[in-house]
């Protein structure tokens, strides 16, 4: 969840900070509306494939109100007289029509609208049509706890953003909140705001119509998106733009919406969001949406990964990774364009996926752009903020609060710069980069730890669930025994791991790759050994 960012990349404050910082704002998050997303789907909701969401809305920042409807198209698998939505009760709802009629409906405190049809649904398509209106839920401290922020730009305009993240975009339109379905057709947002104002969604601009006073903005994506990405942003913006070329060739617009107030360091932004895009496609394939467009909006939080249309409140704090200017905010959040818009876990409980891999690739810029030693240091840093306290994997048809902790980040990374190790720079990244490319695993697949593990397991040649098992489903750390057989003489050992692994040893001829079991490897030095000193490996060595 990256509204929890995992702030790991190389600042002038020390890595430990960071990471208390990280922690510190976890704990004291809570969901606004006292919400979360996903969990158990609901079965008169597994029924339900969503196909798009149409949300329409007339904004008021002077009232801080919101009026309009939500139209959601889906097909439904099984006949049923139910139809089942996830809303937040604060919110008024007016008006249900289902395949173009009026329908009756109850609105309560558990957040769900119950639509019951007179005559049953069949097998098929429908068409879903439900008004409402009034004040949304405040976001009582964006990005980390989610709602509506109401702010003003230095000049007085209004500012508006929104983040859901865990609470699920059914804080302000009724949908169905669960990350193993999106709507395969896309979204359309049509939002109403007073004229001079500027609205920033997902997907590409279709049209903006003025009358009266007001500005109504048209935007639409065909991709698949989750829920909590189809949101939208409102400011007194300019834009700036500029083609980028991907790694595959073709064009892309990439756009950032800025305050007017801030115009002027929009180009250098785009400059450092051409540079992240690059370190990105090396290692994750082209640019995940390029029929539509590389976008991110100036918000007054400090950013979150909203599907083409990013969400940017770093302030231009720029810091220097091998001579060069980078924004890690920026960085981390465009990586998940990658992972959790392009791969989208299927269930909150295999979180990792999306955070971890995107947060390994935080790290791999600092590779790229201040080589291999900065990396290796990093990642050792990384090990010693581990906490685990908590498995990273903690079940299946997990809700949104339950999955997150801190180590889906961390612990999330330094598993993925483990599996590097093991199997090599040659298997392991063209790996990963089918992970984020294949269609098996993205867009409208989701996936789960059981379809990465099979897929680097195989790339491997040999079963690395052991590793799996250890690293996502435990607190354990991989036990290494090494006893002293004589003067020169070290047993070394794998203790609570069922598979071969490759460990580095230091001994007194220098640094050995050995193969290591839980039979045990017969070291010669006429010197203490040392095992693993680059740390490669979440360990914890027991001298004998």
């Amino acid at each position: 969840m990256s509204n929890y960012l995992y702030l790991t990349v190389i600042k002038t404050t020390t890595m430990r900070t960071i990471l208390s910082f990280v922690l510190l704002i976890a704990a004291f998050s809570s969901t606004a509306q006292n919400l979360k997303s996903g969990g158990r789907l609901k079965p008169e909701q597994a029924i339900m494939d969503i196909r798009h969401y149409t949300v329409a809305l007339d904004v008021d920042p002077a009232q801080k109100t919101i009026n309009g409807y939500t139209e959601i198209d889906l097909n439904l698998s099984q006949a049923t007289n139910l139809l089942l939505f996830d809303f937040w009760h604060g919110l008024t709802v007016s008006q249900v029509w289902v395949n173009g009629k009026t329908n009756n409906f109850t609105h309560g405190n558990d957040d769900l609208i119950r639509s019951n049809v007179q005559q049953q649904l069949p097998v098929g398509k429908v068409k879903v049509k439900i008004a409402y209106g009034g004040t949304p839920g405040v976001a009582e401290r964006a990005p980390w706890t989610g709602g509506f922020q109401w702010a003003k730009d230095s000049k007085g305009n209004p500012w508006i953003a929104i983040t859901c993240q865990g609470e699920g975009a059914k804080i302000y339109f009724p949908c169905k909140d669960h990350p193993s379905d999106e709507p395969n057709e896309g979204a359309d947002m049509i939002i109403t705001v007073p004229e001079g104002l500027v609205v920033a969604a997902p997907g590409l601009l279709q049209k903006v119509t003025t009358k009266k006073g007001k500005s109504t903005y048209h935007w639409k994506t065909n991709y698949t998106i989750s829920n909590y990405c189809i949101v939208f942003n409102v400011a007194k913006y300019k834009v700036a733009k500029r083609i980028y070329t991907t790694c595959d060739g073709n064009k892309v617009p990439m756009e950032y919406y800025v305050l007017e107030e801030n115009l002027d360091k929009a180009e250098k932004l785009l400059d450092i969001f051409e540079q992240t895009c690059r370190i990105q496609e090396k290692y994750f394939g082209e640019y995940p949406w390029v029929k539509e467009r590389i976008a991110a909006s100036e918000t007054p939080h400090l950013g979150m990964e909203h599907q083409t249309n990013i969400a940017y409140g770093n302030k231009y704090k720029y810091t220097q990774v091998g001579g060069k200017d980078f924004d890690w905010l920026l960085h981390h959040e465009f990586g998940h364009e990658w992972w959790a818009n392009k791969v989208t876990n299927r269930d909150w409980g295999h979180m990792w996926i999306q955070e971890g891999i995107c947060s390994f690739g935080d790290a791999l810029a600092t590779r790229e752009l201040a080589g291999e030693d900065a990396y290796i240091k990093r990642m050792q840093q990384t090990a010693r903020s581990t906490q685990n306290k908590l498995p990273v994997v903690r079940g299946d048809e997990v809700d949104s609060d339950s999955a997150y902790y801190g180590d889906i980040y961390g612990k999330g990374a330094f598993f993925m710069h483990t599996l590097r190790y093991v199997m090599g720079d040659e298997i392991f990244f063209p790996t990963l980069k089918k992970l984020a490319t294949d269609p098996k695993y993205t867009y409208d697949n989701t996936v789960m730890t059981t379809d990465v593990e099979q897929l680097f397991s195989g790339a491997y040649g040999k079963s690395l669930k052991p590793l799996f098992q250890l690293y996502l489903y435990t607190i354990n750390k991989l036990e290494i025994h090494v006893q002293q057989t004589a003067d020169d003489k070290y047993l070394v050992k794998l203790m609570n791991m069922d598979m071969p692994l490759p460990v580095d040893i230091v001994t007194d001829a220098g640094t050995q790759r050995l193969t290591i079991d839980k039979k045990g490897t017969t070291v010669t030095s006429k010197t203490l050994i040392q095992v693993d000193p680059k740390v490669f490996y979440l360990k914890k060595v027991i001298f004998e």
